[in-house]
């Protein structure tokens, strides 16, 4: 998902690559995109979309800059130099880089320019994102645990994927690991931390394999992102369905022990993946949304905004815009016509269409899992800022109640990456550290008391 700051970790999008990213092959792009860069870390913002075309302007106006800036540099701390720009070509997209650095944790400048050297895109990425993914190499570890490399396909291409297998033959039971919101590669890289390689190798060590694959949105940034009709079955259904199918193929692999486990985005959408296919055994959530995306965003911007140093005036005017657009959603919802033709990027929410807008807000999670027969076991970390202990984890509770077939556990002290959250900030994601063993523990025992399907 395309997410301006602060959703659910993911990459620091100043704006999406909306507009095809020509050669940039004249001097004036590099000229252009380094007084705008300049311009930026100085706080001058105005001077920062000076060159911008009409499109980007409409986007990223100064005072929308200004705020995407002050977000930046809430999650990554302060700002301190950047580097030599180099050219690369990003998923098959020629664009220029420019690292920089900032208090707690690096980011790369993209930018790519039309065929008359103006910009034509301006954001912020991971490291991780802008770097071309190495490929999978097959592996023994010392503790038998065996890594094979497993692309997932999909309409765009193969998703690069790994396959993690116990020491042994099986057959073993298994899961897909689904990422939560942005461009997350396999293993959910956040700052240091790799949630899903933890989860992948731990779950190895006591009989269960694993396969996790990345995001469309990470292999395939440039094209998902130019595609107005790109929706939330396109980033997160389908691909894990296809992952469903070619895990239970594989001949180590129990096809009647194979589970879904979602993260954050990839949890809210666990039950809508399980209803689509009768492969599942069961359905594991971690830090599962119980409500609407755009109530999120919103309690997330009370919580984080007064953080990250904006004033009462800009939170009041982005909590405005947040209701606006939960009010043009659900309009363009009850007129069938809109769906297909809407194109449009609103406010505060400038990096996601309405189209993907619209898909996401036909997700009805607490519906979709009452319904469902299957084993759910449904995890929360108790100091996560972003999914909330006393909103989405209490709305679970009193949703599934009654249903004998659920299983769920609050983790004390634990962030939204069921890791140590000391702090209840964006700041805990910096710090080293690894999903909490009893995590571990208590997905590994549940998986393995379940029957097969």
């Amino acid at each position: 998902m395309r997410n301006p700051l602060p959703v659910w970790p993911a990459a620091l999008l100043l704006a999406p690559p909306a507009i095809a990213c020509a050669a940039p092959g004249q001097d004036a792009c590099m000229a252009r995109a380094g007084a705008s860069l300049d311009a930026l870390v100085r706080g001058d913002f105005a001077g920062a979309a000076r060159d911008f075309p009409a499109g980007l302007a409409a986007a990223l106006p100064a005072a929308k800059l200004r705020e995407t800036w002050a977000q930046v540099t809430g999650m990554a701390g302060a700002y301190r130099s950047y580097g030599a720009p180099r050219r690369q070509t990003l998923r098959g997209q020629s664009v220029m880089v420019i690292p920089m650095v900032f208090a707690q944790r690096p980011l790369d400048f993209v930018t790519a320019c039309d065929a008359s050297g103006h910009l034509s895109a301006f954001y912020l990425l991971e490291p991780s994102v802008v770097d071309a993914p190495p490929p999978v190499m097959a592996s023994t570890g010392a503790d038998g645990v065996r890594v094979r490399p497993l692309d997932v396909p999909s309409p765009a291409g193969p998703l690069r994927g790994a396959l993690t297998l116990p020491a042994g033959t099986g057959p073993f039971p298994a899961v897909v690991l689904v990422a939560g919101s942005g461009p997350h590669d396999m293993d959910e890289t956040i700052g240091p931390n790799q949630p899903f390689l933890d989860l992948a190798n731990r779950l190895a060590r006591v009989g269960i394999a694993s396969l996790r694959y990345d995001k469309h949105t990470f292999d395939y940034a440039p094209q998902t992102a130019a595609n107005p009709d790109f929706t939330i079955d396109d980033e997160v259904t389908d691909d894990a369905l296809t992952a469903l199918h070619l895990l239970a193929q594989q001949q180590s692999i129990d096809p009647r022990r194979v589970f879904v486990l979602g993260h954050s985005l990839g949890a809210q959408m666990a039950p809508r993946i399980a209803t689509r296919d009768a492969q599942p055994a069961g359905v594991i959530m971690l830090a599962a949304p119980a409500r609407p995306f755009l109530d999120v965003i919103a309690t997330q911007l009370r919580e984080l905004g007064p953080r990250q140093g904006l004033s009462t005036a800009e939170l009041d005017r982005r909590e405005q815009a947040i209701a606006a657009e939960r009010k043009l959603v659900v309009r363009c919802r009850s007129e069938s016509a809109a769906r297909g033709n809407v194109r449009a990027v609103a406010g505060e929410l400038s990096s996601l269409s309405q189209v993907y807008l619209l898909s996401l807000h036909d997700v009805h999670q607490l519906a979709t899992a009452k319904v469902l027969a299957l084993p759910l076991l449904i995890l929360q970390g108790g100091n996560d800022f972003q999914v909330l202990p006393t909103r989405d984890f209490d709305a679970w509770k009193k949703a599934l109640a009654s249903h004998r077939n659920v299983t769920l556990h609050l983790f004390p002290g634990l962030s939204h990456l069921f890791m140590p959250g000391p702090t209840k900030s964006p700041a805990d994601y910096a710090r080293p550290a690894h999903v909490d063993p009893g995590v571990i523990t208590t997905i590994a025992d549940w998986i393995k008391a379940q029957p097969a399907r």
